[in-house]
């Protein structure tokens, strides 16, 4: 289900060789000024132009030098990572010091919901970034109705890099949290004690031991974002095209060949990352601090802090609530403004009057919850299988672990890309043609994206369990099924519930993958039927995400009530 059409890729990419490659790599639309200098590396230099910059400050004017390099596709897809990571940054650290250094009601909650950018369907994140900032979206509704100019963010690299922000920036948050609580609060009143101050003992004390967890986060990050795929193709277009969204554009083209290749070596450097990620995420692990700070209360006299965390807090309802939000009021709103159902009664109706080769949004629905019902079966035994061998000491366990989470860095695009020349086409086997297609590839696209969620959701607490105690039995003669399904399981079980509830929230959520494999078919998704909608008519699409968000948000609320805090990614 995985490394088959994987490998498929591969063969596809290097049929003909590896002249191909190269060719890529020496194209400049590829990779911009990079592709000159591999016949003549001084134009990484002789691009670098002088510019001038005139200080608000009496008369100085600095002339300094700065790239006017061309970056290309792969160059433009690390830029907008790189600023998508930093603005994730930026919106992320002050969460994390709200979560971390402050008492208020609900902040359990609060911290639960910095998990969604895992379960929140990308391509619905889309739709409410359109309904806030497009032409007749929320934000220039307010400023024509104050008397401003509208503005024009659609289609520009503001607001992919804002999306990307609204869902990495919470994955910042938990990550660096974590970290900040496990500071041992005695230390740093150790140096306030030996004549330290606060920003002194902040920087010498909480900050390095904040670095690590700093840096997994925005290693984490850049993945994501460099393999962004609906955010961009929804509000980029190829206007602004990333490596995924030319892939996808390649085998709607049907040139196979060059989606093969770009994917290969997109993959490579994703695998790349993703190993430096396990491998920084394993050495930043640490127990939790003997003596964490005390947390202030969030409620009580005015004081800076208190203000700047208000601030942020402003921020973060603006950026994090505001697209939801938006989203829910353009699909009750009509063209006139007005409150109405009519966006929801066309779904009804769209459903009883659609041709063969139109979406019917109740099919997407039932599709949508029978692909996350069947990939269920499949991810669920596949993450616990990983899990448990994750957490045994053998030869090997660090490869086993990377293995299994080698989904986890590989898009669903090239997923999808694989199964559709390998299975969904056929594969020749002893004479006879197999093809495995329809919603069967489509579950097995599904099931390959959600199991490594159920891993990290469960291999952290099998790695608490007392070890003797699982010897004890053995000893008494237990088999190793036997310890596995009476003492371990049991005590897993809270991480199982909130494994299972993520996979089947990444189901109902995937789109990369389904859009490849669902083309032309009635095998479509919600999410799928929501980008078809985008592109004819906002209302509908924007109903279509709400029907999306409330079954996604019903399985946080079972992430939230039944898995708890017991694992997870970053957690």
């Amino acid at each position: 289900m995985f490394f088959y059409p994987v490998a498929t890729v591969l063969v596809e990419a290097t049929r003909t060789g590896v002249a191909p490659f190269f060719e890529v790599v020496a194209d400049p639309f590829y990779f911009g000024v990079f592709a000159h200098a591999v016949s003549d590396p001084s134009v990484l230099w002789t691009a670098v132009e002088p510019h001038t910059l005139e200080l608000p400050v009496g008369n100085a004017v600095i002339v300094y030098p700065f790239p006017n390099y061309q970056l290309g596709l792969f160059g433009f897809t690390a830029y907008q990572a790189v600023l998508s990571t930093l603005a994730s940054i930026v919106l992320g650290l002050p969460g994390a010091y709200l979560l971390a250094r402050f008492e208020f009601p609900g902040r359990p909650t609060v911290r639960s919901l910095t998990a969604l950018p895992f379960v929140m369907p990308s391509i619905m994140v889309a739709t409410g970034f359109i309904a806030t900032f497009g032409r007749n979206g929320t934000v220039n509704r307010v400023l024509t109705g104050s008397g401003l100019p509208p503005v024009e963010l659609l289609f520009t690299l503001e607001i992919i890099v804002l999306a990307h922000a609204f869902y990495n920036a919470p994955l910042i948050a938990r990550i660096v949290a974590a970290a900040w609580e496990s500071v041992d609060g005695s230390i740093t009143e150790t140096a306030r004690t030996l004549g330290a101050s606060p920003r002194r003992a902040f920087r010498d004390v909480v900050v390095p031991q904040l670095l690590p967890a700093l840096l997994t986060g925005a290693l984490l990050t850049f993945i994501f974002t460099f393999m962004s795929f609906a955010i961009v193709l929804a509000l980029g277009g190829l206007q602004l095209a990333t490596v995924e969204v030319w892939v996808y554009n390649a085998v709607s083209s049907a040139d196979y060949a060059t989606a093969a290749r770009l994917a290969l070596l997109e993959t490579v450097f994703s695998l790349t990352l993703t190993y430096a990620y396990l491998r920084y995420e394993a050495r930043q692990r640490a127990a939790s601090a003997s003596r964490p700070p005390a947390r202030k209360q969030l409620f009580g006299p005015v004081t800076a802090d208190r203000v700047a965390v208000w601030g942020y807090i402003a921020v973060a309802l603006l950026v994090f609530v505001g697209p939801i939000a938006s989203m829910l009021l353009a699909s009750v709103t009509g063209p006139d403004g007005g409150l109405t159902l009519a966006h929801y009664q066309f779904l009804v109706d769209r459903q009883a009057t659609a041709a063969t080769f139109q979406v019917k949004p109740l099919t997407a629905v039932l599709n949508s919850l029978l692909y996350g019902v069947a990939s269920l079966a499949v991810s669920v035994p596949m993450g616990l299988l990983f899990a448990v061998l994750s957490t045994r000491e053998f030869a090997g366990r660090k490869l086993v672990d990377t293995v299994g989470m080698a989904p986890f860095a590989v898009s669903g695009v090239v997923v999808g890309l694989g199964l559709l020349r390998g299975l969904v086409f056929g594969v020749p086997i002893l004479g006879h043609r197999v093809v495995v297609a329809g919603s069967l590839a489509v579950v097995a696209a599904h099931a390959v994206g959600a199991y490594p969620f159920v891993t990290r959701s469960v291999a952290p607490l099998l790695a608490t369990i007392d070890r003797s105690v699982l010897d004890s039995a053995r000893t008494l003669g237990a088999s190793r099924l036997r310890v596995l399904l009476d003492i371990e399981l049991p005590q897993v079980w809270p991480g199982v519930l909130a494994g299972t509830a993520f996979a089947f929230a990444i189901s109902m959520g995937e789109f990369d993958s389904t859009v490849i494999l669902a083309t032309g078919g009635s095998g479509y998704t919600m999410p799928v039927a929501i980008e078809r909608f985008i592109g004819r008519r906002l209302g509908p699409a924007t109903a279509m995400g709400c029907v999306l968000l409330f079954v996604t948000g019903a399985s946080f609320a079972v992430i939230d009530r039944l898995g708890g805090d017991g694992g997870g990614f970053g957690g």
